[in-house]
């Protein structure tokens, strides 16, 4: 029993930290959180269902778009909405104002389009489980760890091992200095809002495999915020470690003490 709810809460907290990296990233470079980030992960849930189920592609083929969507939708609210607010020299406020505004927006375009019915992915999900020792693991539960741990590893050797990952940290430190030294911070800022949806969009699918799949499924994105909190905000390996930490936390509130808690203790830490 033990063993099998540190699994699952592992594979729930790798969920969050697809998002609570994308989090700390946005959140070292412009110094404000993205209330939107959870809502791409939506956005490529959506697109992963509309070509699966409606389009009839294969799914390995909808999740790529539902991953490229994710991205997608984050660099063009990048570009169109927080760059304007950016080079006016406005207050960081604004910038979180504009990202609840367009989580608003997002969450009622989805409503208008798919109404609040849950869906589910049209292929056979592998909901079996393996036996280890006397615990019952869930396949998806390890299709999700592998898929996840995959991303993250890339994900920190894109930021310590490359320059875009020199470019990020430099930005994140001094974003004038940084200017002045031949970075080109727009461009960086961009490609970061691409990783960082990219990487919702693949949380919204995984999240979506493992429950179902609705307009209101971005609030998932406070999860992943608690996260970046715990673990620091900014810091990409805090924020893995921070979701880590409360994935596995939620699964033993819920299985030793009460369903009901799990969100109470959650929000209790921030």
């Amino acid at each position: 029993m033990f063993l099998q709810q540190l699994v699952t809460g592992i594979s729930i907290g790798g969920i969050y930290a697809l998002l609570a990296t994308g989090y700390s990233l946005i959140y070292s470079l412009l110094d404000f959180s993205n209330w939107s980030h959870g809502e791409f992960a939506m956005i490529g849930a959506y697109v992963a269902i509309v070509c699966a189920n409606m389009l009839g592609l294969p799914f390995f083929v909808a999740a790529l778009a539902g991953v490229l969507g994710g991205a997608c939708i984050s660099f063009l609210s990048e570009r169109f909405a927080y760059r304007r607010i950016r080079r006016t020299g406005a207050p960081n406020m604004f910038l979180m104002i504009a990202a609840m505004g367009l989580s608003n927006v997002f969450q009622q375009v989805a409503l208008l389009i798919f109404s609040g019915q849950y869906r589910s992915y049209n292929f056979r999900l592998p909901v079996s489980t393996i036996r280890i020792g006397g615990a019952y693991l869930g396949v998806l539960d390890f299709i999700s760890l592998i898929i996840t741990t995959v991303v993250l590893i890339f994900l920190i050797f894109l930021i310590n091992k490359t320059k875009f990952g020199l470019d990020v940290r430099a930005i994140a430190c001094n974003a004038n200095a940084a200017r002045v030294l031949g970075v080109r911070v727009d461009q960086s800022i961009a490609t970061v809002f691409l990783l960082a949806g990219s990487l919702a969009g693949t949380a919204g699918i995984l999240y979506g495999m493992k429950y179902n799949v609705f307009p209101t499924m971005g609030n998932v994105g406070l999860k992943a915020f608690i996260a970046s909190v715990i673990g620091g905000l900014g810091s990409v390996p805090g924020a893995i470690v921070g979701a880590v930490l409360l994935g596995v936390l939620e699964t033993f509130v819920s299985a030793y003490i009460s369903s009901i808690l799990r969100d109470f203790v959650s929000f209790a830490l921030v």
